[in-house]
């Protein structure tokens, strides 16, 4: 595939190329229109900047882009808040923007902020599939620009780029042993979209822990949510219809678990008491829900320090090595004795 060249896009937008290239590269001395018609056709045509005449410039804009997955989801916007401060603190702005668990909506803010220019970029990317190459087209050719990159949360197994991720396999061993040493045998899990490698690494280590804690599972106690709020009130009424009768469920983020947690509530049925429960994702919605939840969290304010370091690092063409953070456990009272009888959805004894 020929690389879009700067010719093209002047083509496209009906501009000299001369112009395309004072739109292109941030001159103020354009009119409105051209640059209007220009990054409308940079953007249609995919115009990434060519690697080699950025770096024969010297000017830098003491900024970064930051790419979370879903504006709502407050463990991203804590993350956020952690690396835009960190960021600030080397004298660095940052733009974000809000991939909404979506690859198209990756990739139109991946092509947008490089014909702004910024200096580097810290990315949780959004992946295709668990099958099929995980990074996209866009994603690919960003990487190949030589832009400096680090990944933070989540990881794509077939892109090489500095990354700080969080393992989370001790820490569901310790919610497990605790659900156990409470009678728990029957644990279900509320899980995440396969495209997402937190989620496949938090199922992965479910059945691990599990396995480490002597139980069993199968495949009917695992729910294949989306990490969204409107998932998580499905994954709640299938683990009150689950034919196996799980008497514990540990879900995989915070909006899930708060989807859930709605129609638990609607349905007068009490944590802790008819069943157990464990979230990931120290939010305050879960700190306040009554009873509190127990969480495995992830220490988010290391997290956004240890990225933008990262980040600063391959900027100055430093070698990084992968960075990999421990989750930790926090019991609550949403961890209680396994009842003798389990409950449907109506909140009654089921035999």
């Amino acid at each position: 595939m020929n690389a879009v060249t700067i010719k093209d896009v002047a083509l496209a937008a009906g501009v000299s190329p001369a112009t395309a290239s004072r739109v292109l590269s941030g001159n103020p001395a354009t009119s409105p229109a051209a640059r209007s018609r220009v990054e409308a056709a940079a953007k249609e045509l995919h115009f990434l900047p060519n690697a080699q005449a950025r770096s024969l410039r010297s000017t830098k804009t003491d900024s970064i882009a930051l790419l979370i997955s879903d504006v709502r989801n407050p463990y991203f916007s804590d993350l956020a808040h952690a690396v835009e401060q960190h960021a600030r603190a080397a004298g660095l702005m940052t733009f974000m923007g809000n991939a909404n668990e979506s690859t198209e909506q990756q990739d139109e803010f991946l092509a947008t902020v490089l014909s702004r220019r910024v200096d580097g970029m810290i990315v949780v990317p959004q992946g295709l599939s668990e099958q099929d190459g995980n990074a996209t087209e866009m994603l690919r050719r960003v990487v190949d620009s030589g832009i400096p990159m680090v990944f933070v949360d989540r990881t794509l197994t077939d892109i090489q780029v500095p990354r700080v991720i969080a393992r989370s396999r001790e820490a569901l061993e310790e919610a497990i042993a605790a659900l156990k040493s409470h009678g728990h045998e029957r644990i279900a899990f509320i899980g995440g979209p396969k495209h997402a490698s937190t989620a496949m690494e938090r199922h992965q280590a479910f059945d691990a822990a599990i396995a480490a804690n002597g139980l069993l599972t199968a495949p009917e106690l695992h729910f294949a949510g989306d990490f969204r709020f409107a998932s998580g009130a499905q994954g709640a009424r299938w683990f009150l219809e689950n034919p196996l009768a799980p008497t514990a469920v540990i879900i995989a983020d915070a909006p899930m678990a708060i989807g859930a947690l709605s129609v638990w509530r609607e349905g007068g049925l009490n944590i802790g008491t008819d069943f157990s429960v464990v979230a990931f994702d120290e939010v305050d919605a879960l700190l306040l829900h009554h009873p509190p939840i127990a969480t495995i969290s992830h220490d988010l304010e290391l997290m956004g320090r240890a990225a933008v370091q990262a980040l600063l690092a391959v900027m100055k063409n430093e070698s990084v090595a992968p960075i990999e953070l421990l989750s930790t456990f926090t019991t609550r009272p949403s961890v209680g004795p396994a009842p003798d009888k389990d409950v449907h959805s109506e909140g009654m004894p089921r035999a």
